[in-house]
């Protein structure tokens, strides 16, 4: 220990490594808490055992025309997940709101390298890439409010639909292992506004899979229909290879018999398509993206963070079904 000028002791760095108690241990600030959390998640990552890289790199589409299921929320936290379980991971923000890049913890304000010069100015994906600061191996392409006015000058774009679809096939990070090596993206995942726009179609034809959130209550059903009709649409046009490969209930309440009655629907309906994991209702998911995180840093142990992990998992041993 050592005698600090107000004559407090202060313990040292050797005192620190040669306790048992975390360095953070003490829970009296929230500083201390954040810096506690913020230590479990990153020694977490480090020892989760990876996951097997898949053959060639997954393009998933995360869209639900309904707002408020858990859509954007789904998409950060799942790619930050299977980041820590060893992926190299692509988050690609359409909808100009920019939530995905606030909850990253990238800039996006006006002005940003972003997804609008992808798509509209034809910027090469290396240009408009980030890093989460937060997360080894998780890469951002954020929105700014200028995508806000994308779909109104896409308009008179010739193959205005196939604009994302060309820059990410034309980016040497994805592909296989033989055409992309060993820095190639393991899976890109494209969050979607709410609407069934130029911005979602560009996300459909440019993706090989769906992932779509689905609230536990009735509501949230009945906006299915519209959205599985658009899917076959651009299968039918656009975009054969289109898959709807995962379905993934949010904020389910295991104290309702609605919770579980719409889970049970929608597992009759899509069957293996749905993941066994559910997400339950959680403060802590819906507080983190305010302190700019997922809650996989926020709160690693919380059960939120915990059933975004085990989804991962199972998205990324699973293969893909068509509907």
């Amino acid at each position: 220990m050592n005698t600090d000028p107000l004559g407090l002791q202060v313990p040292t760095a050797g005192d620190i490594a040669q306790s048992t108690v975390p360095p953070y241990a003490d829970e009296s600030t929230p500083l201390a808490r954040a810096a506690e959390q913020l230590l479990m998640a990153r020694q977490g990552a480090r020892n989760r055992p990876p996951l097997p890289r898949p053959e060639s790199t997954r393009i998933l589409v995360v869209a639900n025309q309904k707002g408020g299921v858990g859509k954007t929320t789904s998409t950060v936290n799942v790619a930050a997940a299977l980041a820590q379980f060893g992926q190299r991971v692509l988050v690609i923000d359409l909808d100009p709101q920019g939530n995905a890049s606030t909850a990253l913890s990238v800039d996006h304000h006006q002005g940003t390298p972003s997804s609008y010069d992808l798509l509209v100015e034809g910027s090469p994906l290396a240009d408009v890439v980030t890093t989460c600061p937060d997360i080894d191996g998780l890469f951002v392409v954020p929105a700014t409010i200028d995508l806000a006015g994308a779909e109104i000058e896409l308009v008179s774009v010739v193959a205005r639909e196939q604009r994302l679809h060309k820059a990410l096939r034309a980016d040497g990070r994805v592909g296989t292992d033989a055409t992309a090596g060993e820095d190639r993206f393991d899976y890109v995942f494209i969050d979607c506004p709410p609407s069934l726009g130029l911005l979602t179609i560009n996300a459909l034809v440019a993706g090989e899979e769906m992932m779509i959130p689905i609230q536990a209550e009735y509501y949230a059903l009945e906006g299915l229909g519209q959205l599985l009709n658009t899917v076959d649409m651009v299968r039918a046009h656009l975009n054969p290879a289109l898959a709807i490969s995962t379905i993934l209930i949010t904020m389910y309440d295991a104290r309702t018999r609605l919770a579980s009655g719409v889970a049970e629907e929608v597992r009759g309906h899509f069957g293996d398509q749905v993941l066994a994991t559910n997400i339950p209702r959680s403060v802590r998911v819906s507080e983190a993206p305010s302190y700019g995180q997922t809650v996989m840093t926020y709160d690693p142990t919380s059960p939120g963070a915990l059933s975004y992990l085990e989804a991962a998992r199972e998205i990324g041993t699973k293969g893909v079904s068509a509907r």
